[in-house]
This record gives structure tokens, C-alpha cells and sequence, in this order.
């Protein structure tokens, strides 16, 4: 582990990198990767997101070691994992941290596959799930209004992106989960544990073609 982001053209076939990214002080985690940005969270705490087109650098410090990030579907928000037991969701822009204390109580969370997508106007926490030894995936569900991570007691957790309660646990198994993956556009999960990787989706779900 050297610490570094390593860019490559695909097309040139080069076994030498076009540009390295070395901002890292510590391991580097996860990396996501959009049309103009790239997305990396590191062990030294800190999400950095590289502009592209701007060519900036946006880093901002969580504090605990950082397991995995990804953008949210409508590219304003990033999602991060980090070794304290909890997920926190940042403006892209400001930084802001939208996702991180506990809410006042309210009504019932909806469905896991249904509503609006929406960014809440207080900060939220998503904990519950375990978090303090391995590397574990988060990710957002396809419309943007659940945050997903998976656990070390064998479960996946999803709460409610604006209430920042927990919507849904399921128990994949009884070792941990480590890589989860929603799919971008259907209400369908992958989730690895034990050597085994589990599809997850709804009673009612119909592939396209497939409908009675």
C-alpha cells in the first residue's frame, strides 16, 4: 500500500500510470470513479474528491478511518463509511455534513424501494450496524433514499436517508459482510459473506419481460 490514487489510459494499454495521486497520508480504501471526478476515502480519515475538469482537490476530514464512499445517484452528496461504527453523508460541494446526529423521533420511515429521492435539511446518523475491524462497503439504494452498509455481526443495515432511522435489517449470515453493491436503477443488492455472494430483492420484483 503506497498511498496512492493511479490513473491508466485504458486505450494506450501503457503499463505506466498518466497521473498518480498522492495526497494520502495513509492507505487508501475505496475509490469511485464519475464521469469528471474520482471519489477516494483513506485510513488517515480524510474523503478527497478530485475535479477533473477544474483540476481541484476537495478533502474533507471525518476523523476515523475510512472503509468506503460512493456518490449518491444524483451526484450532490458522498457517502462515507468510517471504523467508528458509523456512515456520514457530505454536501459534495461545501462538505457539509448532512448525515450525522441522532433525529427527534417521527412517524414511520417509508418503504425501502419507494419515495422521492431527498437531502435532509438537519444532520442525521446512520448507526446500529458493527463497524471496527474490517474494510465494509456502504452504498445508496437506486433513488437515492436509503444509505445501505454492511456489518461485522452478519446483517446489512438500511436507514432512511432524510430521518436517519433504521428501515430495514437483514441478516445475510453469520460472518461478516463485507462488499455490498445496489443496483443502479432496480431495487436489487449483492451482498458477500463466507465466500458466497447473496442476491437481494423484493417478493414482487419482475425482471423486464418477465411481467404475467
Amino acid at each position: 500500500i503506497d498511498s496512492t490514487v493511479r490513473c491508466w489510459d485504458c486505450r494506450s494499454r501503457r503499463p505506466d500510470p498518466v497521473q498518480v495521486l498522492d495526497e494520502a497520508k495513509d492507505g487508501v480504501s475505496s475509490v469511485k470513479v464519475s464521469d469528471h471526478e474520482i471519489l477516494s476515502g483513506s485510513v488517515d480519515g480524510r474523503v478527497r474528491r478530485y475535479d477533473l475538469r477544474a483540476g481541484q482537490l476537495y478533502s474533507d476530514y471525518v476523523g476515523s478511518p475510512i472503509t468506503s464512499v460512493c456518490f449518491s445517484k444524483d451526484g450532490q452528496c458522498a457517502l462515507a463509511a468510517s471504523l467508528d461504527s458509523t456512515l456520514r453523508l457530505l454536501d459534495k460541494e461545501t462538505g457539509e455534513l448532512l448525515g450525522e446526529y441522532e433525529p427527534p423521533p417521527r412517524g414511520p420511515p417509508e418503504g425501502l424501494f419507494g419515495g422521492s429521492p431527498a437531502h435532509p435539511a438537519t444532520p442525521r446518523r446512520y448507526t446500529g450496524h458493527r463497524s471496527a475491524a474490517y474494510r465494509l462497503d456502504c452504498v445508496l439504494s437506486e433513488q437515492d433514499t436509503h444509505v445501505g452498509s454492511a456489518s461485522e455481526d452478519g446483517n446489512v443495515y438500511f436507514w432512511d436517508l432524510v430521518e436517519g432511522s433504521l428501515a430495514l435489517s437483514l441478516a445475510v449470515g453469520r460472518g461478516v459482510v463485507q462488499s455490498l453493491a445496489f443496483h443502479p436503477t432496480l431495487p436489487c443488492l449483492l451482498a458477500a459473506t463466507e465466500g458466497h455472494v447473496q442476491l437481494w430483492r423484493e417478493e414482487t420484483f419482475q425482471p423486464e419481460g418477465e411481467a404475467a
